[in-house]
């Protein structure tokens, strides 16, 4: 068996190639279709090829793919760091990519199949586009502010809009700019129905699209982003694998005896879906829900900006279990989510199901006061009855009359009275 080296560059590829524990040299080859099919024939059936993850590299696997036992391809960044090196030519690289698959210690990356490629492709056509878009409306902006012209009450790239930049006192080369800008931004406009077009021809056969789009913030985009850069849900053994995977994991610095250090999130795999991730977190808190009801509780805490990259890891675990097992996601009640709160170091309390705050209809539990508790203990004593929170109106079928002495005190009436069990035991755990 041979092990052969490519280091891959614009234009060709320097070969090595690993036998019976002999380095030699391979020679070029031409990175054109012809050239590296030619290359291919001249491979063994039993042969490995090792090259390096690059912008042309999908394409030579699928060329060199039939002609050989397999094709592997390698992490460029950790590969750097096993093989740095003060010495460093094409050969160097190519027989350093031989000698670490051969040895085992070749850190690999999955190669996707032609659907998720395809799909790739077209989610990173429409992040293109939608940045060409924004780079047109930025321009804009900045020529009106370079020209002290005060913003436009309203979009100013509406019709109303646009009629209001043609009045505007301007230089005829800047208004011209202008002009080409709001052309190009509507020809990008055009290029991206076209994009949401075939991602949502796309998403209508697909039954994963539908699970995703049962959670909170996730729409037809984002589930189709997610999907791409994911591929095969059953190579993540666990959420916390896809996590690491989006990046969304916090860093970790420990040294000897000194306690693990956790810092931001580390930032690593796939930016784009990472971002669509935040951006339905962003949607998610504004929606009524489990997720809100999360994002407002790390709010009060660490502030919005921690809260929306933790709603969107808390996605991406959610994510991997309704792909895992095939269910859609049924958010329960928000008043049903157990809390635990603790702080490290300490004994965390018992779990309990108190509803946040901010949920509707909801407000804190406290002591009924002491006036009102005397006043009612007395009220019992001469027969008479407690008012309630939930009793009707004085003047709504025949409610407390206002002559009763109760209703009459000075002291202020608690917002509840009544403890449900859960109240109780939120008293019990302050």
């Amino acid at each position: 068996m041979r092990v052969i080296g490519l280091d891959v560059h614009r234009s060709f590829a320097v070969v090595a190639i690993l036998e019976d524990g002999q380095l030699r040299g391979g020679g070029r080859v031409d990175l054109t279709r012809d050239a590296v099919i030619a290359f291919g024939r001249t491979l063994r059936p039993d042969d490995k090829v090792v090259i390096e993850a690059t912008v042309n590299t999908a394409m030579i696997v699928r060329l060199l793919r039939p002609f050989v036992e397999r094709v592997v391809v390698a992490n460029p960044l950790q590969v750097r760091v096993i093989a740095h090196a003060k010495v460093k030519t094409d050969k160097i690289d190519a027989a350093a990519l031989a000698k670490l698959h051969a040895s085992g210690f070749l850190p690999e990356v999955r190669m996707p199949d032609e659907a998720t490629e395809a799909l790739r492709r077209l989610v990173a056509q429409r992040a293109q586009v939608v940045q060409q878009m924004t780079r047109a409306k930025n321009r804009i902006h900045g020529v009106l502010h370079a020209n002290l012209i005060p913003p436009f009450p309203g979009e100013v790239f509406s019709a109303a809009g646009r009629a209001w930049l043609e009045t505007r006192p301007l230089a005829a080369d800047e208004m011209l700019a202008i002009r080409r800008y709001l052309a190009d931004l509507d020809q990008r406009t055009a290029d991206l129905a076209l994009l949401d077009q075939a991602l949502a021809g796309r998403a209508l056969g697909d039954e994963r699209v539908r699970r995703l789009m049962t959670l909170s913030g996730v729409h037809v985009t984002v589930a189709m982003g997610l999907l791409a850069a994911v591929g095969d849900i059953s190579r993540f053994a666990s959420s916390e694998k896809l996590v690491s995977y989006l990046g969304l994991n916090p860093s970790v610095r420990q040294s000897g005896e000194a306690p693990a250090h956790h810092g931001r999130i580390t930032k690593q795999g796939r930016s784009h879906a990472r971002a669509m991730l935040v951006e339905a977190a962003w949607a998610a808190a504004r929606a009524p829900g489990p997720l809100r009801a999360f994002f407002l509780r790390i709010q009060a805490r660490r502030g919005k900006a921690v809260a929306a990259v933790a709603t969107a890891r808390k996605l991406a675990v959610l994510v991997w279990h309704l792909l895992t097992k095939a269910e859609d996601w049924n958010s329960p009640p928000v008043s049903r989510l157990p809390r635990v709160r603790g702080r490290v170091g300490r004994r965390p309390t018992t779990a309990r199901r108190c509803a946040p705050a901010s949920a509707p209809g909801w407000s804190r539990p406290s002591r009924p006061m002491p006036a009102l508790s005397r006043t009612g203990r007395a009220h019992r004593q001469q027969g008479a009855r407690v008012p309630q929170m939930g009793d009707a109106h004085p003047r709504r079928r025949g409610g407390l009359a206002s002559s009763d002495p109760l209703l009459a005190t000075r002291s202020p009436v608690p917002r509840e009275i009544s403890t449900t069990p859960s109240e109780k035991s939120c008293r019990r755990h302050p």
